[in-house]
């Protein structure tokens, strides 16, 4: 009996504690919303809804719109999106059905690596040796090429600087890389071998073997890897700072002139608010990149859901 009893308040205290742990993740949250509305609030009461659209950000004045850190934040997100997700894609194949016994591992530790690696030390690599490349070479040809197309030719127009929107979205490509390649690696592994093999027996190629078996399998896991690197590029603050420009003043979409960010506004102007409701409009902008997080990640995990679902019909 007192071995039973014994066993009983084990599981008491587990059960109690594990939820006490959960808990406590939910009023960090809930304590992180309340702290960020109130600092916010004197901003939230005297603007309203009108800064999450005004451009004008204008501290002497004392008046301030997000407009231009929320463009600049979705932006160099995107773009870190449609760049790294086929190359992570790729490096992920590669390792798990194409490259050689001898370059699986080292390849893999250098990706892993790289994940490691500080952002201000992008930021400096971006700044010192990306930048100046990026502006003799890649976007005089962009603007040569792209830039004359009808539709997107505005996007890549205009002088180049070699910083901007474009230069800080294509250094959190390079950052986010390794994150959504590591994942990819990883969940491309734990495809039955079975199920490659079978295809592989009937006739298909290495190609048909990773979209019709490895995706479907593993597409889960693959797009919470993507939100993964996303949501490293929402929050991302070092590495955009050096090399997005941190100009609020909206001189058009070209993707080539410099902008802002939630992130760097905050990083470079929360030390200079001298009023408060400077910090007020800054505390706000906090608050807008935290729903912007909350939103993708509530999304992806919506949709994780419904694939689950689905997979689920399927068998």
């Amino acid at each position: 009996m007192s071995s039973t009893r014994q066993g009983r308040l084990g599981d008491w205290v587990f059960f109690n504690l594990t939820r006490f742990f959960a808990l406590f993740v939910l009023l960090m949250l809930g304590g992180t919303v309340a702290s960020l509305v109130h600092g916010a609030w004197p901003a939230i009461e005297r603007f309203g809804w009108g800064f999450l659209w005004s451009g004008e950000w204008n501290p002497p004045m004392e008046r301030f719109g997000a407009l231009i850190p929320i463009y600049g934040t979705l932006a160099t997100s995107l773009i870190a999106l449609i760049i790294a997700v086929p190359v992570s894609f790729g490096i992920a194949i590669f390792l798990t059905e194409m490259a050689p016994v001898w370059l699986k591992r080292p390849l893999g530790i250098a990706i892993e690596l790289l994940a490691g690696v500080p952002s201000i030390v992008y930021g400096m690599w971006g700044l010192l040796v990306f930048s100046p490349v990026f502006a003799n070479y890649a976007q005089p040809m962009l603007a040569a090429t792209l830039g004359k197309l009808p539709v997107i030719g505005e996007l890549f127009s205009g002088p180049a600087l070699g910083i901007g929107i474009l230069s800080a979205g294509v250094v959190l490509a390079i950052m986010t890389i390794p994150f959504i390649a590591s994942v990819m690696r990883d969940v491309f592994d734990v495809t039955p071998p079975m199920l490659k093999e079978s295809a592989y027996g009937l006739g298909a190629t290495t190609w048909e073997v990773v979209w019709h078996v490895v995706l479907p399998y593993t597409k889960v896991g693959v797009i919470g890897g993507v939100m993964l690197g996303l949501g490293r590029a929402l929050g991302e603050t070092m590495a955009v700072t050096f090399l997005i420009g941190n100009m609020n003043v909206f001189g058009g979409f070209s993707l080539f002139l410099p902008g802002n960010s939630i992130a760097s506004a905050l990083a470079n102007e929360f030390a200079e608010a001298d009023s408060p409701i400077y910090a007020a409009s800054l505390i706000e902008l906090g608050l807008i990149l935290f729903f912007i997080t909350f939103v993708v990640l509530s999304l992806s995990k919506l949709l994780l859901m419904q694939l689950s679902r689905q997979s689920g019909r399927e068998t």
